[in-house]
């Protein structure tokens, strides 16, 4: 990715991405047909919570707004459930929250703006907005409806590929391309995906996203990083997150 439009492009996936949360594997044991789901009491308890994840800042589950948006086409609904960390099909219970990336200062930290070339400035800007930002949704289910769900994104996953759109009417809710990824491994099952949208000048940016089901609960993960994305640095759902939430679920 060019770095020079590296501000428009940020821009644009956060329109393609992060606005749709704020309008913005392998196989394992069975969850049973006489599985019973968690309450919501239960659920918000088990949720990561702040102190929970080193080195992350989480949010309270009470502050998140999030609805899940529309979509055209409705076998991607699952993936745009996990997008706004909303429950894959219906769920007895359900509960979210917000992992941030704690920054450490730079080098360029201590220096003022007018002492900082315009390499040096680029790259602080660009440093500074290098935050994995994670949705972190859990759901719970009565008898086989975890495993139900957990289906539903996989098969979501390989149906919609070729890319969906979200959103009535909106350029920026338009995904060009679904890629199954290398996964944790967690729980009994797991799928972990890439979200590829087009931006400009030809260029593309990626979101990243994993579900685990453990037990008659699902665990979604969908997290940005826009500073990756500006410098087209890799990066995934951080393992810290999914460790963590995955401790609280055993």
């Amino acid at each position: 990715m060019k770095r020079s439009s590296g501000v428009r492009a940020a821009a644009t996936v956060v329109v393609s991405a992060l606005s749709l949360a704020l309008v913005t594997g392998c196989g394992g044991e069975s969850g049973g047909s006489d599985a019973k789901a968690l309450s919501s009491a239960e659920l918000k308890k088990a949720l990561i919570a702040e102190g929970d994840v080193d080195g992350y800042k989480v949010s309270t589950a009470e502050a998140m707004k999030i609805e899940t948006p529309s979509t055209l086409d409705e076998k991607c609904k699952p993936i745009v459930q996990v997008i706004t960390g909303d429950a894959p099909a219906d769920a007895a219970a359900e509960a979210k929250t917000m992992a941030t990336q704690e920054k450490k200062p730079t080098d360029t930290a201590s220096k003022s703006i007018e002492d900082l070339s315009e390499g040096e400035f680029e790259d602080a800007f660009n440093e500074s907005l290098s935050v994995d930002v994670t949705v972190v949704g859990l759901s719970s289910y009565d008898g086989d409806g975890a495993e139900k769900a957990f289906k539903s994104v996989s098969d979501a996953v390989k149906n919609c590929a070729g890319g969906f759109t979200a959103g009535e009417k909106s350029d920026g809710g338009k995904f060009t391309k679904v890629a199954a990824e290398k996964g944790s491994g967690a729980g009994d099952e797991s799928v972990a995906f890439a979200l590829t949208s087009d931006l400009e000048d030809g260029e593309t940016g990626q979101a990243h996203a994993e579900v685990v089901r453990h037990g008659n609960t699902v665990a979604t993960y969908y997290t940005m990083n826009i500073g990756a994305l500006m410098t087209g640095k890799d990066y995934t759902v951080p393992a810290a997150v999914v460790d963590a939430q995955g401790a609280k679920l055993k």
